[in-house]
């Protein structure tokens, strides 16, 4: 029998005779017994014969169902059970997806390429704090640029830098949403080109809040007063000093990173904030201080902790600052380790002659003029060891 006709199919639903009149290709018109008409798409799928209802002869045409025959018919070719996404497409209908889970998706897709644990921390708990309670509950379908404006409009002016995360992170959950369907690809969150028009650009309100500095010229005093101590703390805080690197940095400094020899500590670029490898050239008072330490079997730090195989804890410089009169409320002043960076700063563009780069460079921060990063090619590392040890030099006096 050949295909069928658009006359030849009205004809066999008149007649409402039960059966399957084969079309060719896989698709049929089926005649219930009650005389109900609809279309099947039959194919071969692991050795067995299956059948798909493509729908109702009163709710698609023969053309229409030679479409939906076709289209199922590709998947089969491209080894695809039709039947199998037919069902996925059916569960992500009849299960609402809200945002909060959307996001928890977003999260374990995403934390394994993130730097590190406190990444994911800070993720969950900026959603916690702003997101979760405007629109965690809502469909991701129906999140609109009100929602959004909802949640950023009461911390945009006093918390800018926070709400510009908060904004970055909705965007990448529903940019996420959409690539699964789960939402239309029209993103409310979008910085460019539609929330910017809507809100201030964090240029203008943005408050930069500096780490308490010590003033360079006090730092060789308060350094003397920390060596009369033999505790690990107070090791780390002056190589924090005399390396101008960041707390964090020296914490989680391990030995293999050190080179005693070439007196070079080189950081992987997983544990600097430029996401940059970073050079440190380390002046003789640092190999001394470095040489000076034991090292604790099965500890990879070189300042380890009390926990086995845990460095110093983050509070440590901090605290122990604390027990010398200094840091937020301190009768001694308010400084706190990360502002021995400023007071090295300071030193280099008040002191010495050393150019702006070779600091900056020293500081590992990023150049912000893109013409001339693109150029610069070297890390300035031979310039920065004079100058380190010059500052070695000036704060250390033993």
């Amino acid at each position: 029998m050949g295909k069928l006709t658009t006359k030849g199919v009205q004809k066999l639903v008149r007649e409402s005779n039960p059966g399957m009149t084969n079309d060719g290709d896989g698709l049929y018109l089926k005649i219930g017994k009650g005389g109900g008409a609809s279309w099947i798409y039959r194919f071969r799928w692991n050795g067995r014969l299956r059948d798909m209802g493509l729908g109702s002869y009163a709710d698609k045409t023969l053309s229409d169902a030679r479409e939906s025959a076709a289209e199922n018919r590709k998947l089969v070719k491209q080894g695809i059970d039709p039947l199998a996404v037919r069902e996925q497409k059916n569960e992500k209908k009849s299960v609402t997806v809200t945002v909060t889970h959307c996001a928890a998706r977003y999260i374990q897709s995403h934390r394994r390429s993130w730097r590190n644990a406190k990444h994911a921390r800070q993720w969950v708990s900026t959603l916690k704090t702003y997101v979760r309670p405007v629109i965690g509950n809502l469909p991701v379908e129906e999140v609109t640029t009100q929602d959004i404006l909802k949640i950023l409009t009461p911390i945009w002016t006093v918390k800018n830098e926070t709400a510009k995360r908060v904004q970055g992170r909705i965007e990448n959950i529903l940019d996420f949403a959409a690539a699964h369907e789960y939402r239309d690809q029209v993103n409310p969150a979008r910085w460019r080109g539609h929330l910017d028009k809507l809100l201030a650009k964090p240029s203008r309100v943005q408050k930069v809040n500096h780490h308490p500095a010590m003033p360079y010229d006090q730092v060789a005093t308060f350094m003397g007063s920390v060596q009369l101590y033999k505790s690990m703390s107070s090791k780390a805080l002056l190589f924090l000093i005399l390396t101008a690197t960041r707390t964090s940095e020296v914490l989680n400094a391990e030995w293999k990173e050190i080179d005693i020899g070439k007196a070079t500590w080189q950081i992987p670029a997983e544990r600097m904030k430029a996401n940059r490898e970073h050079r440190v050239p380390l002046s003789k008072q640092a190999i001394d201080l470095l040489l000076s330490l034991s090292r604790v079997k099965g500890n990879s730090f070189i300042f380890p902790g009390m926990k086995a195989g845990r460095p110093l804890s983050n509070m440590s410089l901090l605290q122990f600052m604390r027990g010398l009169g200094y840091g937020p409320s301190g009768e001694k002043g308010n400084y706190v380790p990360h502002g021995f960076r400023s007071s090295f700063r300071d030193w280099t563009g008040e002191v010495t002659s050393y150019p702006r780069d070779v600091a900056e460079m020293a500081l590992a921060h990023a150049i912000e003029n893109k013409v001339e990063a693109a150029y610069r090619r070297g890390d300035l590392f031979e310039k920065r060891r004079a100058m380190m040890q010059h500052w070695a030099d000036y704060t250390f006096l033993v």
